[in-house]
């Protein structure tokens, strides 16, 4: 049975709903987070983009392109609760729902609740109701499969609506640049351009080994695209992979004290979205970013989960001691992974 897959993504989720509750923005250059000496963008509406400013850009650079950039502070509750309308209004019409962030997610309505045997029209009234109930717009794709769903949602922004049918797979996928294609990053695409291939088109005329030699596993995920295949399902229980927070300051430190102080601030918020999730593992991840942008990690893995805050004070710290601050530091962020299976058993210990 062909499947009925729909992606929607939120237009500037944040700038979005900046602008919609403050008119003064609206038709304006906003940048979420960071401000005018510091910081990064979190979020940029499309009147920024225009001028090259986009998310995980610097606010010095982001303002060097767009003089006239509005920064605003991220409000996270706010974005949680506008999330959560929109959630609510995808589970009217399925289970099968995957958020891939607070602002898009895969909807499989191959069999929906409403019994409506057209995904365009599905589409179509998810994003009045959206509309409706947030005053935001969103943007949609509709395919067979969740690779072409993600691209058309992408194809035809903002507020847009773009369907791929069963008999248009082939055309479609033979035009498509390869850098739009999953798993293309830059480095892939050059070497990819390099060998000749530009297009799906492309891609498809070369055979499954070739693809695995010049690609290694990769290869075999090209080759299946380039045809179309696409077999992983919608996935409502997707598992969260990591737990984190980082926090970039006002000015770059340089003394550790001050780090440490500013690494605990950071602890605190990373223990209270542990407990949020739910989520302990046993591998925390420091991540350092320098003045000039460099970046580093270090890692330590415990034999048993981090599950209190001590813990993740006292290892983060033990890391943190083992890093160079010459230069002085920007940013400081901390991540858990390594976590536990519930299938897997526990050891357990004897109390004496």
């Amino acid at each position: 049975m062909t499947r009925k897959i729909i992606h929607i993504d939120m237009d500037a989720f944040y700038a979005s709903i900046e602008q919609r509750d403050n008119p003064e923005l609206q038709g304006k250059p906003v940048a979420v987070g960071g401000n005018r000496t510091r910081g990064v963008v979190a979020a940029a509406s499309y009147e920024a983009r225009k001028f090259g400013v986009k998310s995980a850009l610097s606010s010095k650079i982001a303002l060097q392109r767009c003089p006239d950039l509005i920064f605003v502070k991220v409000d996270m509750v706010k974005y949680k609760e506008v999330s959560n309308r929109i959630m609510k209004i995808f589970y009217e019409y399925t289970d099968l729902v995957e958020p891939l962030s607070i602002d898009e997610a895969f909807l499989d309505v191959t069999q929906n609740k409403k019994n409506i045997c057209s995904a365009t029209l599905i589409a179509k009234e998810i994003k009045q109701r959206i509309y409706d109930k947030t005053k935001l717009t969103a943007s949609a794709g509709v395919s067979v499969n969740k690779f072409l769903a993600k691209i058309a949602s992408d194809y035809d922004k903002p507020n847009g609506l773009f369907v791929i049918k069963p008999n248009q797979t082939d055309s479609f996928i033979k035009t498509l640049a390869v850098e739009k294609i999953y798993g293309v990053g830059k480095v892939t695409c050059q070497k990819m351009h390099s060998l000749g291939i530009k297009t799906g088109g492309d891609l498809k005329t070369k055979e499954k080994k070739w693809l695995i030699d010049k690609f290694g596993k990769a290869g075999l995920h090209f080759y299946n695209i380039a045809r179309g295949i696409d077999t992983r399902a919608v996935n409502p229980n997707r598992i969260r992979k990591s737990v984190g927070a980082e926090r970039t300051f006002e000015y770059d430190i340089t003394d550790k004290d001050e780090l440490r102080k500013q690494l605990f601030c950071v602890e605190k918020i990373f223990f209270k979205r542990m407990k949020l999730h739910k989520k302990y593992g046993r591998t925390l991840t420091l991540k350092v970013k320098y003045s000039n942008f460099e970046q580093i990690t270090r890692s330590k893995t415990l034999p048993d989960e981090l599950c209190h805050f001590y813990q993740v004070h006292k290892t983060s710290v033990e890391l943190l001691n083992t890093i160079d601050i010459v230069g002085g530091i920007r940013l400081l962020g901390l991540s858990i992974t390594h976590f536990r299976d519930k299938t897997t058993p526990v050891q357990l210990t004897l109390n004496f």
